[in-house]
């Protein structure tokens, strides 16, 4: 039930806005403490791979190698995503949810499962549910129409979390997985803490993370990983964004590139080491317009237990047709380096904010 203090005249234009063909993100209050806000975007690709690494909707860190070269050709939405935020006072809750949870029949209905994004609430300082980890700097991930753009390259990873913030410190306790090991044995939480530095120039984060790992054979191994990411204004509206991350980071780092564990056998005896791997990515914005606007970025990883190597870059062209309309072309190249095998991809991309 609405609070007696809800203003009659801002409810009826909110349900008007939310009748309407969204046209921007929409926000309106529900009394003087509470206000509740819509928005998301629906974006469609046209998507085009050709060479021996199979096609994926998105680069993220895998692949499957083909016996020769293949192209093939998708249109697809999925990436389209809906949110809401409600505000009373200092409490904040935020959920949003897209399309990538799976894939439907292509034959004839062409479904898309949702999935949850994010889903948490924020008190003051504290903040606890799912959201992007600690960890992460999400300023310094590039634009781009291939869905997170280097995923292999950079700290990417949504989860469970309880999160503390004092100014610019960061201090973490986030959901335990252990990639590659026993993960009914994850009984500790892993630590995080990140501090940033902000200004007019931009921003620059440095960031730790220690976890306990737990292994098929009942061991444990606690490990340690850090880095740095940022984004930087150079020139008119230019920037230049990077992050590199190093140790045995596992499953922070590369989406699906690298586990946290990397099972060895030597005469019939398998033993775990925790995955050294080195992880960065760099991409530069420059605008040639106020609305038109080109990225050109480059990611990269290693696994040193595993062996694992990967790359991609990308170069595109973004335009703004209407302040919540864009459309985009990228091309490319991903790069599956241990084992021989590349894909090249060009991308369309429409972009529609709400």
């Amino acid at each position: 039930m609405f609070n007696t203090k809800v203003n009659k005249t801002t409810l009826l234009l909110a349900l008007s806005i939310l009748s309407a063909p969204a046209l921007a993100s929409y926000e309106f209050e529900i009394d003087e403490d509470s206000k509740i806000s819509f928005g998301g975007y629906i974006k469609v690709d046209a998507r085009y791979v050709d060479g021996d690494v199979a096609y994926l909707d998105k680069w993220s860190g895998n692949g499957t190698v083909l016996t020769g070269d293949a192209s093939q050709f998708k249109i697809f939405a999925n990436q389209s995503r809906f949110n809401t935020k409600y505000v009373h006072g200092d409490v904040t809750g935020f959920i949003e949810m897209d399309f990538f949870g799976g894939s439907g029949n292509e034959v004839i209905s062409n479904s898309y499962n949702p999935r949850l994004r994010h889903a948490y609430i924020k008190y003051q300082d504290l903040l606890v549910g799912q959201t992007w980890s600690t960890f992460m700097n999400t300023s310094a991930m590039a634009e781009t129409a291939d869905f997170g753009g280097t995923m292999m390259g950079i700290a990417f990873i949504r989860q469970g979390q309880i999160r503390y913030s004092f100014g610019n410190l960061q201090v973490a306790l986030e959901n335990p997985e252990t990639s590659g090991g026993d993960t009914a044995s994850d009984n500790v939480p892993d630590v995080i803490a990140k501090y940033t530095f902000k200004g007019d120039w931009g921003n620059v984060s440095i960031s730790g993370v220690g976890r306990q790992l737990n292994t098929l054979d009942g061991e444990t191994e606690t490990t340690f990983g850090g880095g740095f990411a940022g984004k930087i204004k150079t020139f008119g509206k230019d920037d230049l964004r990077f992050q590199f991350h190093t140790g045995q980071l596992g499953r922070y780092v590369g989406t699906s590139a690298v586990k946290d564990l990397v099972a060895k056998t030597v005469d019939d005896v398998t033993t775990y080491d925790a995955e050294e791997s080195t992880a960065y990515n760099v991409s530069y914005r420059h605008f040639w317009t106020s609305t038109l606007r080109s990225t050109v970025t480059y990611g990269y990883i290693k696994g040193d237990e595993s062996g694992t190597e990967i790359s991609q870059w990308g170069l595109n062209l973004f335009e703004n047709l209407t302040p919540e309309l864009a459309v985009a072309v990228e091309v490319g190249n991903y790069q599956l380096e241990h084992l021989d095998a590349d894909s090249y991809y060009g991308q369309l991309s429409m972009q529609y904010k709400f």
